[in-house]
């Protein structure tokens, strides 16, 4: 690629006499005369002080700057909106979640558009960043690396590792009167000790895993500790490696084919990641208009076995993942099983199996990866249902310590809330399966997660006993028989939407079947009778959000 062609975009902004207003105003910002004749590389930073997933991404941007400047491209760096779920868990503003992915997306898109950078690298946090950042790649097109900022380490409670499940189960425990008021404050004063996002395999790490996996980011760094320097390095390197990005012509849809995804499922169904991932991949693949579906994971999940024991349903964090060598052994073994494309490109420049070549092995005698011959389960722990509950689908997170067939009788709730209060309160008992229902993409509106109530079922002793469903969706840090994502959604007119307290209900993952077991004459008799509730919100950007989304089969997306 020639120098100029490494300007395509910036050139339009800054070169010739008519545009020195332009260039005025970013002398103003700290261009030099010399700098305008650079590719400018923008530095997305989704650095934000509401949440400590992103505390410490400023700094993060300006490593990642520096190894721009360093390889002779001109950083500019930008900031981003993030949102917290852990702290608006359970509350009426988690409906903001979901909506922030495509805010974030929107606004990288946006800005990089708008002010012609040649390439950009995208930072994230928490949850949602990431498949944001990923969308507003795919979107633009343009030559970008997407950073991970790195896992929180573990908070320390009575000599057991701590993390924010912990805080949310002890809310059950706490209602169950198992524990006591100190040892809550202590659970809670302990658990998360300072940057980095949420410790298990839950939806940041389980995204992380997948970017790389994907080919976007370079290897390890969904692997490495928020406050280290390996985590330094990466945003250095990464910076640096925009501009051979640039110098090669490579660009994200070059590297976001159908069997780069095929990978992406393939490890973190081997890490046994969040549910979330379902609709992040298929909205991810939307924007690099990749055929995804689904089924896809059921496909891929019936030859690729669960093998990291990592939180939530295992008993280690991703912190001690990063002790023994991190993502790329196990990318390695998979690879070595054939069940990675090793030909596929990355950010590198290099292929998958080139990348991987050299990795060195985890460490004799680690019980953090398991061989083969010995997974925690055989085939793939996120299963796709279907029945006459979910026409459209739902998806589950079995890991099979919960069983893999579930039947009980209905109790139900308009919102999660209710749930919860009933939960704690003892209503909810064994037997029960609970169903929260106008949480979905355009009911809730904004698809809520509900850790909370899943969190406080465990809590109480009930994680065998008790099963819940629902069209809203499940932070990773949600284990136990639940299933989400059920489609249609209530607000549509789904099945989910005529339930009733008592009407028996089973799921089976065996068959992969959610239904309602009363006679389809009842079923459809009671749908005649429906009416769909009045919309939530009429303005704003929930009631934006509200009209565009499509359904969560479909990633939840608002640009179809």
């Amino acid at each position: 690629m020639t120098k100029q062609n490494s300007r395509k975009f910036s050139s339009i902004v800054v070169d010739g006499y008519d545009r020195a207003p332009s260039r005025g105003m970013l002398r103003a910002v700290g261009f030099k005369t010399e700098d305008f004749q650079k590719p400018q590389i923008g530095i997305a930073s989704t650095w934000s002080m509401v949440t400590p997933c992103n505390m410490h991404i400023n700094k993060l941007a300006d490593d990642a700057a520096k190894g721009a400047d360093q390889a002779g491209g001109k950083a500019i760096i930008f900031n981003t909106i993030t949102v917290s779920d852990g702290i608006s868990m359970g509350s009426e503003g988690m409906k903001y979640s979901l909506v922030s992915r495509e805010v974030i997306a929107d606004s990288i898109e946006t800005v990089v558009g708008c002010q012609g950078f040649d390439g950009f690298v995208t930072i994230g946090g928490c949850d949602k960043n990431m498949p944001g950042c990923v969308m507003a790649m795919a979107r633009l097109n343009r030559p970008s690396i997407f950073v991970y900022g790195g896992t929180i380490l573990p908070g320390c409670y009575k000599g057991k590792n701590q993390d924010i499940v912990s805080i949310f189960e002890a809310v059950g425990a706490y209602a169950n009167k198992k524990i006591d008021d100190q040892e809550l404050l202590g659970i809670e004063s302990c658990a998360i000790p300072g940057p980095g996002s949420c410790g298990g395999m839950y939806t940041a790490n389980t995204m992380a895993s997948a970017i790389e996996a994907l080919g976007l980011s370079l290897p390890n760094s969904s692997a490495q500790a928020a406050i280290s320097k390996e985590k330094e390095e990466d945003c250095i390197n990464a910076g640096a490696a925009v501009l051979n990005l640039l110098k090669n012509d490579i660009k994200p849809r070059d590297i976001m084919t159908k069997k780069a995804f095929e990978n992406a499922i393939t490890v973190i169904t081997a890490l046994g990641g969040s549910t979330n991932a379902v609709l992040h991949f298929i909205a991810m693949a939307h924007a690099a208009k990749v055929k995804l579906t689904i089924d896809d994971f059921t496909r891929i999940g019936k030859k690729v076995p669960v093998l990291a024991d990592l939180k939530p349903s295992g008993r280690f964090v991703m912190a001690e993942l990063v002790n023994i060598g991190g993502t790329t052994p196990l990318m390695k073994m998979l690879l070595d099983k054939g069940l990675l494309h090793g030909d596929c490109l990355t950010v590198t420049g290099k292929t998958v199996a080139e990348n991987l070549k050299d990795t060195k092995p985890y460490p004799d005698g680690q019980e953090i990866i398991r061989s083969f011959d010995n997974p925690i389960k055989k085939d793939g722990h996120l299963v796709i249902l279907y029945g006459n509950l979910a026409s459209q689908g739902a998806v589950a997170k079995i890991s099979g310590k919960e069983g893999l067939v579930f039947s009980g009788k209905a109790i139900v709730f308009e919102s999660e809330e209710k749930a919860l209060q009933a939960i704690l309160n003892g209503s909810v008992k064994k037997g029960h399966v609970v169903v929260i229902r106008y949480e979905g993409p355009r009911g809730g509106p904004g698809m809520r997660e509900m850790l909370s109530p899943t969190s406080a079922i465990m809590g109480k002793g009930l994680g065998k006993e008790v099963a819940l469903i629902t069209d809203g969706r499940f932070s990773g840090g949600s284990h136990g028989f639940v299933i989400g994502h059920i489609t249609p959604e209530a607000f549509e007119g789904g099945a989910l939407a005529i339930v009733k307290n008592g009407d028996p209900i089973t799921i089976d993952a065996n068959k992969r079947e959610l239904n309602l077991d009363i006679p389809a004459s009842e079923i459809k008799k009671r749908l005649k009778s429906w009416k769909q509730p009045k919309p939530r919100y009429t303005q704003g950007v929930l009631y934006k959000y509200f009209k565009e989304v499509t359904s969560a089969s479909l990633g939840a997306v608002t640009d179809s």
